[in-house]
C-alpha cells in the first residue's frame, strides 16, 4: 500500500485516505515563501543605486547590502534545515517568515549604512530559517508521482526564476514608489504566506524522535559556507590574488573537510553521508549548483547589457525578461508532468543543461547596435526552456525518496548548492568579463580613439560587449559540464521509491 499526503508530512499506510484538498493550497504557500525568499536576492540590485544616495555610502560599502544576506544565508542553511527536523517544520516555517518581515522592515526604515546592513544579515539569517523548512514542507506533503511532479514543477519554475522576476519587480518599485518598498513588499509577502501556513499546515511533532543537535557539525559547516561566501566575494570585487579572497576559500576548504569527517562519526550528525551519498541525490545537489553559477551569466550580464547598450528602462529590463521566465514555467510542467515519471532525471538533467548551453552560445551574437528582437529574445526562449527541463527535475529528484527526519537538512543542501553556486558563478564570470574587456580595450585603443571622446566611449562600450560575450561563452559552458555531469551520477529510469524502514515510517506519522 502507498502512503497518502498530509499537509506538512506523509502518512504511513495506516493512515491511508483520501488525499487531502489543502494540499495544493500548501503548494501556494510554500510557492509565496519561497519567491519571497529568492526575489529577496536579486531585488536589490536594482534598488542599490538610490539606497546609496540616500544612505550617503561608498561604492566600496555597496557590494555589502548583498554580502551581508549572502553570509548569513549560505552559512546557516544547513543549520536551518536541522532545527526544521527537530522542532517541527510549521514552527520552523512561521518563525523564519516573522524574522524575515520584521528584519525587511527595519531595512526599509533604514537611516544608516549600518542599520540596513544588520537587517539584510537578518533577513538571510531568517531566510535559512525558512528556505528549507519550505522545500521540506512540500516534499513529505505530496507523495503521488504526478501530484509531485506538478508541485515541483511550480517550485522549480519559481527557484529558478524568481531572480528574474525580482529584477522586474525591483524595477517597478524603484522607479515607481521608492527603493524602500523592494523591502517592504516582502511584509506582504510574509503576511499571506503566514496567514495560510497558520491555517493549513499541520503542528506536527519533531521527525524521528531526536532530540540532540550536531554543535560540532554546525560550526564547522557555518564556518566553511561563511569563509566561501565571503571568499568568492572578495574575488568578485578585488581579486583572486586578495589574501583576503584565496585565504578564506582555502580555510573553507579545510572546514569542509572537517566537517565531512565528522560527519561521518557524530553521534547525530548534522548531515548524515545517506543524505549525499545516493547518485541521484549528489547529482542533484551538484545540478543546482552549476546552475546556480550558470544564471549569474544569463541575467547579470544581461542586465547590464540590456541598460548600459541598448538603454533599457531597470522595468524594461525586467519585462524583458518574461519569455524566459514563461518558458521556464511551461517547460518545468511538462518536464516534471509528463516526462519525469517515464524516463526519470538523466535524460531530462543532461538535454535540459545542453538547451540551455546552445541558448547561451546563440546569446553570443549581441553587438553594440544589435536589437533585442533579433539577438536576445531567441536565446532566452531556448535557456529557459533548458533550465525548465532541468532545474524542478533536479530539485525534485535531490528531496525524493528522504525520510520525514532527513527532508528538512536535504532541503537545505538544494539551497546550499544554489548559494554557493551563485557566489562562485558571481566571482568567476565578472573576473573572465572584466578581464577580457579590459585586454580588447588594451588591444584596440590608438592615438586618434585616446583624442576623440566619442571613440573613447565606443570603444569601452565595445569592449564591455566582448566581456559580456565571453561571459556567455563560459556560462555555456558550464551548462555543458552540468550536463556530462548529470549524465554519468543520475540513474537511468524513473525515480524508484526507496523503501522506507519501520522507524522512518513511524516518523512519517508524526
Amino acid at each position: 500500500m502507498s502512503a497518502t499526503s498530509t499537509p506538512g508530512g506523509t502518512s504511513p499506510a495506516s493512515l491511508e485516505g483520501p488525499p487531502d484538498r489543502r494540499r495544493w493550497y500548501v503548494l501556494g504557500v510554500v510557492g509565496l515563501a519561497q519567491l519571497m525568499i529568492v526575489l529577496d536576492i536579486t531585488v536589490m540590485n536594482i534598488a542599490l543605486p538610490s539606497a546609496q544616495r540616500a544612505l550617503s555610502f561608498s561604492n566600496a560599502d555597496r557590494q555589502w547590502v548583498i554580502t551581508a544576506y549572502a553570509l548569513a544565508f549560505g552559512s546557516l542553511l544547513l543549520f536551518g534545515g536541522r532545527l526544521g527536523d527537530l522542532f517541527g517544520r510549521k514552527v520552523t516555517f512561521l518563525t523564519g517568515l516573522a524574522g524575515f518581515a520584521v528584519a525587511s522592515a527595519v531595512g526599509g526604515a533604514s537611516v544608516s549604512f549600518v542599520m540596513l546592513i544588520v537587517a539584510r544579515a537578518c533577513q538571510g539569517a531568517f531566510g535559512a530559517l525558512l528556505a528549507p523548512a519550505a522545500l521540506s514542507v512540500l516534499t513529505t506533503t505530496f507523495s503521488d508521482a504526478r501530484e509531485r511532479g506538478r508541485a515541483f514543477g511550480v517550485y522549480g519554475a519559481i527557484a529558478g526564476g524568481g531572480g528574474l522576476i525580482g529584477l522586474l519587480l525591483g524595477g517597478v518599485l524603484t522607479q515607481y514608489l521608492s527603493w524602500r518598498w523592494c523591502l517592504y513588499v516582502n511584509l506582504l509577502f510574509a503576511a499571506a504566506a503566514a496567514v495560510g501556513a497558520s491555517m493549513l499546515l499541520s503542528p506536527a511533532r519533531p521527525s524521528g524522535g531526536r532530540t540532540r543537535l550536531d554543535v560540532l557539525g554546525v560550526l564547522l559547516v557555518s564556518g566553511s559556507m561563511f569563509c566561501f561566501v565571503y571568499g568568492l566575494a572578495n574575488a568578485a570585487t578585488h581579486s583572486w590574488h586578495a589574501v583576503s579572497a584565496w585565504g578564506f576559500l582555502v580555510a573553507g576548504g579545510v572546514l569542509l573537510i572537517a566537517f565531512g569527517a565528522w560527519q561521518v562519526r557524530a553521534p547525530s550528525p548534522l548531515l548524515p553521508p545517506r543524505v549525499v551519498l545516493d547518485r541521484n541525490r549528489g547529482g542533484a545537489f551538484l545540478t543546482i549548483l552549476v546552475v546556480g553559477a550558470a544564471m549569474f551569466g544569463l541575467f547579470l550580464f544581461l542586465t547590464y547589457y540590456l541598460q548600459t547598450i541598448l538603454g533599457f528602462s531597470p522595468v524594461t529590463t525586467g519585462v524583458a525578461f518574461l519569455p524566459a521566465i514563461l518558458m521556464l514555467i511551461l517547460f518545468g510542467q511538462v518536464s516534471n508532468i509528463v516526462l519525469m515519471p517515464r524516463i526519470g532525471p538523466r535524460p531530462l538533467v543532461a538535454v535540459g543543461l545542453v538547451v540551455a548551453a546552445a541558448g547561451m552560445a546563440w546569446l553570443t551574437r549581441i553587438g553594440i547596435h544589435s536589437s533585442y528582437a533579433s539577438v536576445v529574445l531567441g536565446p532566452l526562449l531556448v535557456t529557459g526552456a533548458g533550465l525548465g527541463t532541468t532545474v524542478p527535475a533536479a530539485i525534485n529528484t535531490g528531496t525524493f525518496g528522504m525520510a520525514a527526519s532527513d527532508a528538512g537538512v536535504a532541503s537545505a543542501t538544494i539551497n546550499v548548492g544554489q548559494q554557493l553556486g551563485g557566489s562562485t558563478g558571481t566571482a568567476l564570470l565578472n573576473t573572465i568579463a572584466t578581464s577580457a574587456a579590459a585586454a580588447y580595450a588594451a588591444s584596440h585603443v590608438t592615438s586618434a580613439i585616446a583624442a576623440s571622446p566619442a571613440a573613447r566611449g565606443a570603444l569601452q562600450q565595445a569592449a564591455a560587449v566582448h566581456g559580456y560575450t565571453i561571459a556567455f561563452w563560459w556560462t555555456a559552458a558550464i551548462f555543458l559540464g552540468g550536463a556530462i555531469i548529470g549524465g554519468f551520477l543520475f540513474r537511468s529510469g524513473p525515480l524508484a521509491r526507496q523503501a522506507q524502514a519501520p522507524a522512518d515510517l513511524a516518523a512519517a506519522a508524526r
